[in-house]
């Protein structure tokens, strides 16, 4: 979607449709003020009609307005004046990709960027319209045999009333543009079927994004070179799959600076059948969903590539297939990690964390500023946070604040578990090192607990995403999330 800043008189902008905005309170806000003189009180007549009342995210189109070049002006409403914040103005702005998805429009000028918001300036506000907007046009086409029309927007001119401000709006759009073709290449490797989207293919999406970018380097370990760095863990899930399992390293140099990398990994299990701990056929069709912390690190690493910050990143991906067959791992097996730790596997539906701890101990070698790993990993956190924000647990209490005010930054929330030294007997185990699950308690907190014993050489925080990675029912489908949360983090830090 292209998105470009117009500061022209309104009356001589050309536009299939114009976004104002509608106080609750009949008061309206400069710009729509300003339109209301130009269409001879039209809109003010509209209001005292009764035709909308500005409710928040209330929308009505009005066809062919006077005085303007505008075929349509497009009213939302704002809720009550003085009330304005971010999250208020992200639901507005939901509210509008509604509207102009609903009338199939194929440009329009937002003027809702010139509102006052509580707590966030107008590149905030531009940063979320590009991000919305765009992301509201993706379609999942590819295994359909008839693609149907493509989205209709794709021009979005944003009004820009402070001149001074234009650059900073530049930035912000372009930001906003390139998380949502992060979410968009999240989405879309989610949304694949699991006989498509298998380790070897998520392989080959990470080099193809290499060889479209130069600042990015790909390389994919393949099974043999994991047996030889000792990564028995990860090898074990895949066990009983024909997919042969693989660990991805994508190395986005951005600056020749010596500078310490951050590190994000994400959990690519391709398919979870849960193993010989066979998991209940009604809705498994949705752990094609496994990976969606590895889609996570492919759109946050392609949206590096388009703002080109000046910051170095790792991604990393430890992708396998959790299948049962006679070379499954079974319950009570014994494997060996990368660290040297010995797990007992007393349930092979914990896969994910086994993927992850050598994964964890692989990115040792970089020295890292901090790791963040990101893992639809436990139904648990499900029952602790519902759908709306995504679990973090870290060792370091710096890092978790930091990922928790940037979600709050961009409406891509967490909230963090603890986890203290209490919780981790229950990891206790009579033949190994450490177990791979500690019981029906805390699920979400052992599973980090876990993870944390391959983390102790760098500040890490874990981001459980199973209850926001993807919707279920009518709007099934992965979400995107949480790229909008990771790319807002790395390029502040």
């Amino acid at each position: 979607m292209n998105f470009t800043i117009k500061t022209a008189a309104l009356q001589n902008i050309t536009t299939s449709c114009m976004i104002l905005g509608v106080y609750q309170n009949k008061a309206l806000p400069e710009v729509t003020a300003e339109v209301n003189k130009l269409t001879h009180r039209a809109l003010g007549n509209i209001i005292e009609a009764g035709d909308i009342s500005g409710t928040l995210g209330q929308t009505l189109l009005i066809h062919n307005p006077e005085g303007v070049r505008a075929k349509r002006l497009l009213l939302v409403g704002l809720g009550k004046k003085g009330e304005l914040d971010l999250k208020k103005f992200i639901k507005i702005i939901n509210s509008v990709a509604q509207g102009l998805k609903k009338y199939a429009l194929g440009d329009a000028l937002d003027t809702l960027i010139n509102l006052p918001v509580k707590n966030a300036g107008s590149e905030k506000c531009g940063q979320m319209i590009a991000q919305i907007l765009q992301n509201s046009v993706y379609r999942y086409t590819q295994t359909k045999s008839k693609k149907g029309s493509k989205p209709e927007l794709k021009k979005v001119d944003v009004y820009l009333v402070d001149k001074t401000q234009r650059s900073k709006l530049r930035k912000a759009l372009d930001i906003g543009s390139a998380v949502a073709s992060g979410m968009a290449l999240t989405r879309e490797m989610g949304n694949l079927p699991g006989n498509i989207c298998t380790p070897t293919f998520l392989g080959e999406q990470a080099q193809l994004l290499a060889k479209r970018n130069k600042g990015l380097k790909t390389k994919v370990l393949s099974e043999a070179q994991m047996r030889r760095l000792g990564m028995g863990s990860l090898l074990s899930v895949g066990n009983g799959s024909d997919e042969n399992s693989a660990l991805i390293i994508m190395e986005y140099n951005g600056t020749s600076e010596k500078t310490k990398p951050n590190v994000i990994v994400g959990k690519g299990i391709t398919f979870d059948t849960g193993g010989i701990s066979l998991k209940p056929g009604a809705g498994m069709d949705e752990m094609k969903f496994d990976m969606c912390g590895a889609a996570s690190v492919l759109g946050t690493m392609a949206a590096l590539c388009a703002l080109k910050p000046r910051i170095n990143v790792i991604g990393v991906i430890a992708s396998a297939e959790n299948m049962p067959s006679g070379r499954a791992t079974k319950p009570g097996d014994i494997v060996t990690s990368m660290s040297g730790q010995t797990i007992e596997v007393l349930n092979t539906d914990a896969e994910g964390r086994l993927v992850l701890c050598d994964a964890l101990t692989y990115v040792e070698r970089y020295k890292p500023k901090s790791v963040i790993d990101i893992a639809t990993l436990t139904g648990a956190v499900i029952v602790a946070l519902g759908s709306v924000v995504s679990g973090v647990m870290s060792n370091n209490d710096e890092l978790a604040d930091k990922l928790y005010q940037t979600g709050l930054d961009v409406n891509d929330p967490v909230w963090r578990l603890p986890i203290w030294d209490e919780y981790q007997s229950q990891l206790d185990s009579n033949f190994a090192d450490i177990a791979n699950i500690g019981g029906p308690k805390a699920g979400s907190i052992t599973a980090a607990c876990f993870l944390s014993r391959f983390a102790k050489k760098y500040p890490w925080a874990h981001l459980d995403i199973a209850g926001t990675a993807w919707l279920q029912g009518k709007e099934k489908g992965a979400t995107g999330r949480p790229v909008p949360l990771l790319v807002e983090y790395l390029l502040n830090n």
